[in-house]
């Protein structure tokens, strides 16, 4: 049997068996197999939802309608903003954490694995349902639905629509009681709560949004498709509804939706910036605890969305004060990355600048939050693009340059192999220049009164729009230089030792990739997993196989 002091020297190179390229088509219970599952399924929905993207830009390129039809027009919107949600960034975010969980906790697989690969083999099946909704009489509201405006759109479409919805929540809601159970039950006896890795505590607090937050959305789907196909008038004003009941219980899952989906790539980024600028993370309780923080408070401050909708003056007042307080929680995460890396021995290799690009426009997105938070603001910019902007700003340019900073950090970890950093560079550069090219004009057209979900417009908008379009354009072959580099790294990349950058959370004192029940032994720690420059040798590096561990730990201390 392989002792502490010799699991924590010995080289980590040991062989084992191999998952076969046919076990990532099966109903397979390996964690990593299906982290694999959701990344490739969410990419392919990418693709999908960009290409919606790039027809409705090319719709918006000129002031008339003549690309596609109004109705039209809506339902590729509906569709672009349904599947980049509920089958791009939520599930490519349940891909990362079913990956990297049970390693960073020193588990051998889920708390739960049947119910896991269920949850993954809902999404397929749900994503063609939402896709198929586009060719049945498909939903022309804009991709949140309301009634009573969706009750006079084609039904079937609008049925399936809803149906596929629910196959996707129930899918979330599965994977969250996974990664709350397998995070507070199945770490190694020596890692306290104190000293798990910080995506771990941000899947903490996306657990629990999910499991209070979309039930309620479930509720409100089937209350509409009952009043759809039945009916019924929970929500027709003409059968005595009341439609702004289901704006409240929309708005109720969908703002923290946006936590729901940034708050695991917020996770991802506190893991990567210590690994490529060789420091400790500053602050590790307070950026552990403020992503509970803005669970908690992501909840009570969905009614920001509804401003225009006849809320009574004091509870504008109450929702206008919750979501500029939420800013402080994220503003102690922004400015504890920003210290992290102050001063650091900085690697500019593609999941640094993915990172630091993820913290300059996510700010940006940030700073107009709290603008709309702004009671008189907001109503003046209500349904204008400004509020598309800062959508796309905290959602583009937050969940998925977190999720390429992801790929690229954990790339090694996965494969085995080394990216093309050449590629990688260009394609940040052509990401970070199209998501700004196209989305911060949008700021102006929403101050000049230019409403969004609309096919047409006035003329003086369209320099501004055209310059969008092109935005799109290059962010549309961003995507190029990223799929030839994964494709290309995977087959032929160079060899990746198990610890390429030399970091000390527990996925990185295995092989790469894992093996299938990822540990030889399960190991035991001795260090901080972001004590760098504490208990290493002068070249900042671990010795060769030298496991994480807690003793002495700064970091959580």
């Amino acid at each position: 049997m392989t002792t502490q002091a010799e699991m924590q020297i010995a080289p980590s190179a040991h062989a084992h068996v191999e998952r076969k390229w046919w076990h990532y088509f099966t109903f397979c219970e390996d964690h990593k197999v299906i982290g694999l599952q959701y990344l490739v399924t969410a990419f392919f929905f990418y693709a999908i939802g960009g290409a919606l993207a790039t027809a409705i830009r090319t719709e918006l390129a000129t002031p008339a309608s003549d690309f596609v039809s109004p109705n039209t027009y809506n339902s590729l919107l509906t569709l672009h903003g349904t599947i980049m949600i509920f089958l791009w960034i939520i599930p490519a975010g349940a891909g990362l954490a079913n990956y990297l969980i049970p390693l960073m906790v020193g588990a051998r697989d889920m708390a739960f694995p049947k119910m896991n690969a269920m949850a993954f083999w809902m999404v397929p099946p749900a994503g063609l349902m939402l896709v198929l909704s586009f060719f049945l009489e498909s939903p022309q509201a804009g991709w949140t639905s309301y009634p009573p405006l969706s009750l006079m759109t084609g039904k079937v479409g609008e049925g399936i629509w809803i149906f596929s919805l629910l196959i996707s929540g129930t899918s979330s809601i599965l994977g969250a009681i996974n990664f709350l159970v397998t995070i507070l039950k199945m770490r190694v006896p020596t890692m306290t709560i104190h000293k798990m890795p910080l995506f771990c505590w941000s899947m903490l607090a996306t657990a629990g949004l999910i499991l209070v937050g979309t039930p309620v959305l479930a509720g409100a789907l089937i209350l509409l498709a009952f009043d759809l196909l039945a009916g019924t008038s929970f929500f027709n004003p003409m059968g005595g509804g009341d439609p702004i009941v289901y704006q409240h219980m929309f708005w109720f899952y969908s703002h923290p939706a946006v936590y729901i989906m940034v708050l695991p790539l917020f996770g991802a980024i506190s893991e990567i910036l210590p690994v490529h600028a060789r420091k400790p993370i500053f602050g590790y309780k307070a950026i552990a605890y403020s992503s509970l923080v803005i669970s908690f408070l992501g909840l009570i401050v969905w009614a920001h969305h509804m401003f225009t909708s006849g809320t009574p003056a004091w509870l504008r007042m109450f929702f206008m004060i919750t979501t500029m307080i939420i800013a402080v929680p994220t503003g102690i995460k922004v400015f504890g990355w920003l210290a992290t890396i102050w001063g650091g021995k900085i690697s500019y290799n593609s999941a640094m600048l993915f990172a630091m690009g993820f913290i300059a426009v996510f700010v940006i997105g940030g700073i107009t939050g709290v603008m709309l938070a702004a009671v008189p603001f907001d109503i003046h910019v209500h349904d204008t693009y400004f509020v598309v902007a800062h959508l796309h700003y905290v959602l583009f340019g937050g969940s998925v340059f977190g999720i390429y900073a992801a790929i690229y950090h954990w790339f090694p970890k996965i494969t085995g192999r080394m990216v093309n950093e050449t590629l990688g560079q260009i394609h940040f550069v052509l990401t970070f220049i199209g998501m700004n090219l196209t989305f911060m004009p949008m700021h102006e057209l929403g101050l000049m009164g230019m409403n969004r979900r609309i096919a047409f417009y006035d003329a003086r908008f369209t320099s501004l729009n055209q310059l969008a379009t092109v935005g799109s354009y290059i962010l549309a072959v961003s995507t190029v230089p990223f799929l030839i580099n994964a494709v290309w790294s995977w087959m032929k990349g160079a060899k990746a030792t198990d610890n390429p950058w030399n970091a000390l959370t527990l996925e990185w004192q295995t092989s790469s990739p894992p093996a299938i029940e990822n540990f030889e032994v399960l190991p035991v720690l001795t260090t901080g997993p972001y004590d760098y420059g504490e208990h290493q040798s002068e070249e900042g590096k671990l010795p060769p196989g030298a496991s994480p561990a807690l003793s002495g730990s700064s970091s959580g201390s």
